[in-house]
């Protein structure tokens, strides 16, 4: 796979939102390794919160382009401090396990490092997808032993299937080389 890595822009939202719920949510999900839809139905994010995130100065949105069409996309948040958050990764269902993500996250890593000026990338993952707790650590990020709670109530977040959702802290040292 060699696809363009860009800035995600408006007229990426339609496709970026689709993208973001397939990789997630429902039955679509399920073709990939990487899906919540075992823990969360409804959705994973909204068409006014992408939109909140390219054009907040502190968010980059990265997308994954090939033939036209998204096929994966990865956010970054400058949380100051020399710390930046790394979120929203999404691959298509179908072409999971071959190494987009993998590039997603070396571009998310070296554009948090080069923009906002970052030593370190965190991330949270919900701690009962230990899979997906074991391809971050694969890819560098270690366990920090932190726990955040998961927004149980906000179905801006989805709807859990289980009530004892919280989130795994990880993160990772990053560098502009």
């Amino acid at each position: 796979m060699n696809p363009l890595i860009r800035l995600g822009t408006e007229t990426d939202l339609p496709a970026l939102h689709a993208l973001v719920h397939s990789a997630y949510r429902g039955d679509s999900a399920r073709g990939g390794w990487t899906h919540e839809a075992d823990l969360l139905d409804g959705q994973r994010t909204d068409m006014a919160a992408l939109a909140a995130m390219l054009h907040d100065p502190a968010q980059r949105i990265l997308v994954a382009e090939e033939g036209g069409a998204l096929t994966g996309c990865v956010a970054i948040t400058d949380r100051d401090g020399g710390i930046a958050y790394l979120g929203m990764l999404s691959t298509d269902p179908l072409l999971q396990g071959k190494g987009l993500g993998r590039q997603l996250i070396a571009a998310a890593e070296r554009a948090a490092a080069g923009q906002f000026g970052a030593t370190s990338m965190e991330m949270t993952v919900i701690r009962q997808r230990t899979e997906l707790i074991a391809y971050y650590e694969r890819r560098g990020y270690t366990l920090t032993g932190e726990e955040r709670p998961f927004p149980l109530d906000d179905p801006r977040f989805g709807i859990p299937k289980r009530r004892d959702l919280s989130f795994v802290v990880l993160a990772k040292p990053i560098s502009r080389a």
